[in-house]
């Protein structure tokens, strides 16, 4: 009993640490509407963040018109996705180090649960927001994410979209997808810093629906097709960001700081359920030993 007792605080303790070192890495995730500070502000964003944002634009609609490159190398509208059925949009780039990898992979776990069948039910429409990118890596990242699908034969229902930036610009203006780019750690301009969201449109094109972040409620995603499919507009939703930001050198100091913030929680949180195990096991030990001694004398003397 002691020691279930001890296993029982032991729980207790550890998952006040653990909510402790969550909102340690809190620290990464900012609600929209921040406002941003330069690198000597520990607890807020670099100043580069300022031009990064999603504006919910819902009703919006989207330019038909723009024109791209599929995955394929087949030059495409915009509107050549609409017209019978609703669409999930991500505006991302196919080289990014982070962020929009986990975003991709969020919707695919999500798709996974979601009774629906891309190419028939909905489209599935990815833009690269890097005016460098070509089809061929839209192509293999398409490859990828169908395969980690695990419906080949939906392959057709999704589109991995490469376009120039005028084009580019156009869908993130309707969208209202903020991004800005960045110097990597070699100082070319070669990353962007952007924030993470899909969008749901209607069979017309206008925006429907907004989810952020890069994980996605199957269920949410559901509903929100079949409401879009019937050219129901949806509510805004609380403006919690995921940024996507790599490396800016006024800044990097910062982004380090973080970082280090929480890989010295996590290593703090370990020690310390570590020490508080030791201590609390040799006290029931103790404690136990002399529980024997007295019953032992209590038998003797009687």
């Amino acid at each position: 009993m002691k020691i279930g007792t001890t296993i029982r605080r032991f729980m207790q303790w550890g998952a006040a640490a653990a909510l402790g070192s969550a909102l340690i890495a809190g620290a990464q995730v900012s609600s929209y509407g921040d406002k941003q500070a330069g690198e000597n502000a520990g607890d807020q964003l670099p100043n580069v963040l300022n031009h990064v944002a999603i504006e919910q634009h819902l009703n919006q609609q989207l330019p038909l018109d723009a024109q791209f490159v599929d995955d394929r190398g087949n030059s495409v509208r915009l509107g050549d996705y609409f017209g019978k059925r609703p669409a999930i949009l991500s505006l991302v780039y196919y080289n990014c180090p982070m962020l929009c990898s986990e975003e991709m992979d969020g919707l695919a776990s999500a798709l996974e649960m979601v009774k629906l069948t891309p190419g028939k039910d909905f489209d599935i429409i990815i833009l690269s927001i890097d005016p460098t990118e070509t089809p061929q890596l839209a192509a293999r990242k398409k490859n990828y994410y169908v395969k980690r699908y695990g419906r080949p034969e939906t392959a057709n229902g999704w589109h991995f979209l490469t376009g120039t930036q005028a084009n580019i610009d156009a869908v993130a203006k309707a969208v209202g997808f903020g991004y800005v780019r960045v110097p990597g750690p070699d100082g070319k301009l070669d990353q962007y810093a952007h924030a993470s969201s899909i969008e749901l449109a209607t069979p017309q094109g206008k925006l429907a629906q907004y989810y952020l972040g890069v994980e996605y409620s199957p269920k949410d995603v559901l509903l929100g097709l079949i409401e879009a499919s019937g050219n129901k507009i949806g509510s805004p939703v609380a403006n919690i960001l995921t940024y996507c930001y790599h490396y800016d050198p006024q800044t990097n100091r910062h982004s380090l700081k973080v970082v280090r913030v929480v890989q010295v929680g996590g290593m703090v949180t370990m020690i310390s359920l570590g020490s508080f195990m030791f201590v609390m096991f040799r006290r029931d030990l103790r404690l136990g030993r002399e529980h024997d001694l007295t019953s032992k004398r209590t038998e003797d003397e009687g």
